[in-house]
């Protein structure tokens, strides 16, 4: 049941994905099965997250081939919740796509490359080793240029196009890094490592590889100096890809970075987590200051996107217990708070016919009232206006920053915090309450209509629960900063050893340890 339960997240999309391939000449049976496989993607994500909580760290091997001969699949804490979120994510942008997506789009292979990018999203979170997880940012990278492109504007193949060359790179540099550290340890498994790194002779060169899978996820996540690439490229597909783009794509460079230099890298956190806490201080700093320079509202959220990829790094490279339980928690709000704000910006859009230009905006409260109350939650969240989500996320960084006395970082998050409400109150006056040069156009009641708007109402009220109760998800944000700060549990469950046996022999392997360079 376990195994089941852990593949699940990876075979629903896959299996959706194909029959949307099969449905090709029929929009409709497309929409209908991707919505509805979008929708049983949240059953076993839920099970699961119960799963871990109740039992544990939970492990599929594939082919019965035992750690680390084989594929492992794994679900803790932190992975568990992740595939959680993004099937909350994946149904929410389905259903916006009901009433988003156009024919021609949905002509050259909407649906099926949806599924597809939400299958590479679930692999990255469970996968056990490296490559595997080398892989899945393949599928992704696939996936999401296919979605990019799809409408053929001009616009949209420029942004495809630079959003291409930065992710090949990045792969370049993963696929290094990967070889690199197969051949120093003779492995890929991620809790394998975890284990036979300490053992290596050239601990320089361990340090060296670390940096650059630093450069690769820093790439993947937007992180500076490598961030150009997002503000360029997000804002040009349709609305609903924007959602899921924003939400969850750098999202999973994150996670590869909480996985990997909480669980394999740690032999020398004074080096690598020291780069990856100036990083993020001036990721945060630079995308607020870029929000605030452009008026387009897409790519203001864009550049938003980028600030916040700083404020959790912050926590993974501060690493304390704390720390990483408020880059959990910041995770899952960030998630929920950026899918809803590029989907409310889709709603702006056709209000304003096809405008993009915020301070050219004007009266939304007076054309739809209704989309500013909707829009009110993410956009006070993001600002981190009490109660909401946004509020608890960086109350917890600031905690962590002050204990651990990196007070210079503290700061740069409340600079970017004042900068992120300056941006919301200039977005807020130009859009509701300045008076329009031509009224925006209100939306018919139609199906189309109420497929817009139930995600942003659905969202809204996830940002709304977590803020005014935030217990639970605190509850489960500690349970993966304890689980990261402290990865014995994943170690024994993979391995089937505690940490402290050592490595597990290998067969007729030579140990690679003490002849490396």
């Amino acid at each position: 049941m376990s195994a089941w339960l852990v593949t699940a997240p990876i075979l629903t999309p896959l299996a959706t994905a194909a029959l949307c391939m099969v449905a090709w000449k029929h929009p409709a049976a497309q929409r209908a099965l991707s919505l509805a496989g979008s929708f049983t993607l949240m059953v076993p994500a839920g099970l699961l997250i119960s799963r871990v909580t109740d039992n544990g760290v939970q492990v599929a091997q594939m082919g019965a081939w035992a750690a680390p001969f084989g594929i492992t699949l794994v679900a803790d804490p932190l992975a568990a919740m992740m595939v959680l979120v993004a099937s909350i994510m994946g149904f929410c942008c389905a259903l916006y796509a009901m009433g988003d997506i156009d024919p021609v789009r949905e002509g050259g292979g909407f649906h099926p490359a949806f599924q597809v990018l939400m299958t590479g999203v679930c692999g990255a979170f469970v996968t056990g080793d490296l490559f595997n997880l080398y892989v899945w940012f393949e599928v992704m990278l696939i996936s999401s240029f296919v979605l990019l492109s799809l409408g053929g504007e001009k616009r949209q193949i420029d942004g495809a196009v630079k959003y291409v060359a930065i992710n090949l790179v990045a792969t370049a540099c993963l696929l290094l890094a990967v070889a690199l550290l197969y051949g120093v340890t003779g492995t890929l498994n991620m809790a394998d490592l975890s284990q036979r790194l300490p053992h290596v002779a050239n601990q320089g060169l361990v340090s060296a590889i670390a940096v650059l899978f630093i450069i690769a996820f820093g790439m993947k996540a937007a992180l500076f100096p490598f961030f150009f690439w997002l503000p360029a490229a997000y804002h040009t597909p349709a609305a609903s890809v924007q959602a899921i783009f924003a939400g969850l794509l750098t999202k999973v460079g994150v996670y590869a970075l909480l996985r990997v230099f909480t669980l394999i890298f740690v032999g020398d956190t004074g080096w690598t987590h020291s780069i990856l806490l100036w990083l993020a201080g001036i990721t945060m700093i630079l995308g607020a200051l870029g929000s605030l320079a452009v008026r387009d509202l897409n790519r203001a959220w864009s550049w938003q996107v980028v600030a916040h990829i700083g404020s959790m790094t912050m926590g993974l490279a501060i690493g304390t217990p704390l720390a990483l339980a408020a880059t959990a928690f910041y995770l899952v709000h960030d998630i929920v708070v950026k899918t809803n704000l590029f989907l409310g910006a889709g709603i702006v859009r056709r209000l304003a016919g096809g405008m993009a230009d915020y301070a050219s905006l004007g009266g939304l409260f007076k054309a739809a009232p209704w989309l500013c109350i909707l829009v009110f939650a993410p956009l006070g969240s993001l600002a981190g206006f009490p109660p909401l989500s946004g509020f608890w996320g960086k109350l917890l960084l600031v905690r962590a920053g002050l204990e651990t006395e990196h007070y210079i970082m503290v700061a740069a998050l409340l600079v970017t915090g004042l900068l992120t409400i300056w941006l919301v109150g200039r977005v807020w006056v130009e859009m509701v309450w300045k008076a329009p040069a031509e009224a925006p156009t209100p939306l018919p009641p139609t199906f189309r209509t109420t497929a817009l708007i139930l995600p942003l109402v659905l969202l809204s009220l996830i940002t709304i629960g977590i803020g005014v109760q935030p217990e639970r998800l605190l509850a489960a944000a500690g349970r993966v900063g304890d689980s990261l700060y402290d990865p014995s549990a994943y170690v024994e469950a993979v391995l089937g050893i505690t940490p402290d046996q050592g490595q597990p022999t290998l067969v007729g392997e030579l140990p690679p340890q003490g002849d490396a360079p």
